[in-house]
């Protein structure tokens, strides 16, 4: 079930490329990605009835929060994913 926090912070998320951080109940980043459209990819992770793999599901289940960043093009992102995996 998605938490009204949850909830709330989909509505801020834009439709432009960046990329996003999850973050669990202590603010551990749990998971970092990038999309070509951030409120799309984003979105994809808490919708009902969605069909994860259970490792997906998992991680989901921990997200407290999450953060993303908007970038110019999709090649951007792909540099500031991999910038803030190391």
């Amino acid at each position: 079930m998605v938490s009204e926090l949850i909830r709330e912070r989909l509505k801020e998320v834009p439709s432009r490329p960046g990329c996003y951080l999850m973050r669990d109940r202590r603010g551990v980043i749990i998971y970092v990605g990038k999309a070509k459209d951030l409120r799309r990819r984003v979105s994809s992770y808490f919708r009902p009835r969605a069909n994860h793999a259970p490792k997906v599901r998992s991680m989901v289940d921990t997200v407290f929060d999450f953060e993303w960043m908007t970038v110019k093009n999709d090649a951007e992102a792909l540099l500031t994913e991999a910038e803030l995996i190391n």
